[in-house]
């Protein structure tokens, strides 16, 4: 099982409170994790990336392993430590402001 810690706003949005576990087919990757959650939770479709480029939305950020993952391309796998289930993929929301 996958584990993703999700930002106050898509918890909220989900009905969610803590993590998600999702079950994903091998290879894991950000790509197919988010396309797990988007089958589980249809309501976060759009929210995490666009729905039609799936580019990652600007103001969300992808860490695993305390390794940001943003700029990565979606398909890279994940490191061992998600994949076993033992390190969650966080989503994080950015915070802008001047």
């Amino acid at each position: 099982m996958i584990r993703v810690v999700l930002p106050f706003h898509l918890r909220n949005l989900a009905s969610v409170a803590g993590e998600v576990s999702l079950e994903v087919v091998p290879p894991v990757s950000v790509r197919a994790v988010l396309d797990a959650l988007e089958i589980a939770y249809p309501m976060l479709r759009g929210t995490i990336r666009d729905q039609v480029t799936q580019e990652r939305r600007a103001f969300l950020r992808f860490f695993a392993c305390e390794e940001d993952w943003s700029l990565r391309p979606l398909d890279s796998e994940l490191p061992e430590a998600v994949v076993a289930g033992r390190e969650p993929l966080v989503v994080l929301g950015a915070i802008a402001g001047g």
